[in-house]
C-alpha cells in the first residue's frame, strides 16, 4: 500500500482524472482518491514510480511513500 500526496487536485474532476491515470496503469489497483488530504491511498503489484509518473503525465505533480 502507498500514498501518494498530489498537488493541484482542488475538486472532483481533478480526483477522477487521478483516479484514472493509477487505474490506467494498474486496472487492479484498490485505489482511493480523498480530495479534502490530497491524497491517494493505492494497493498495487505495480512498481508505485510508475503509477507516480502517470498521475503526474495526467498534470498532478506528486509523491509517495509506504505504508
Amino acid at each position: 500500500m502507498y500514498e501518494f500526496s498530489i498537488q493541484n487536485m482542488t475538486c472532483g474532476h481533478c480526483a477522477g482524472t487521478v483516479e484514472k491515470a493509477i487505474k490506467a496503469t494498474d486496472p487492479t489497483a484498490l485505489a482511493k482518491v480523498d480530495l479534502p488530504t490530497q491524497t491517494a491511498k493505492v494497493e498495487t503489484t505495480v512498481d508505485p514510480a510508475t503509477i507516480a509518473a502517470a498521475i503526474e503525465n495526467a498534470g498532478y505533480p506528486n509523491s509517495f511513500k509506504s505504508l
